[in-house]
């Protein structure tokens, strides 16, 4: 009766794990199984699939801020032009 009983548990535990993995991970799961259902679909298309315009769109100004244009800096213009370069 003890392994029966063991047995139980042992199948008890494995489905409540199978469960929180589900739960856990069911973004990732639900993207991966639309991808094996597209590839297994005959009649899909990729070239059919819609062109998706990003939710946040780049923000110019922060992309500015970080990589600035050297003719918009004048700190940088200023070392350019007081360094001379012979050129051969």
């Amino acid at each position: 009766m003890a392994a029966v009983t063991s047995a139980l548990i042992a199948i008890a535990g494995v489905v409540l794990g199978w469960i929180a993995i589900e739960l856990a991970c069911k973004p990732c799961l639900e993207k991966g199984r639309e991808a094996i259902d597209r590839s297994l679909d005959p009649d899909y298309d990729p070239d059919d699939d819609e062109i998706s315009v990003p939710i946040n769109p780049p923000n110019h100004d922060l992309q500015e801020q970080l990589n600035p244009r050297p003719d918009h800096d004048s700190s940088i213009a200023a070392v350019s032009s007081a360094t001379a370069i012979k050129t051969v």
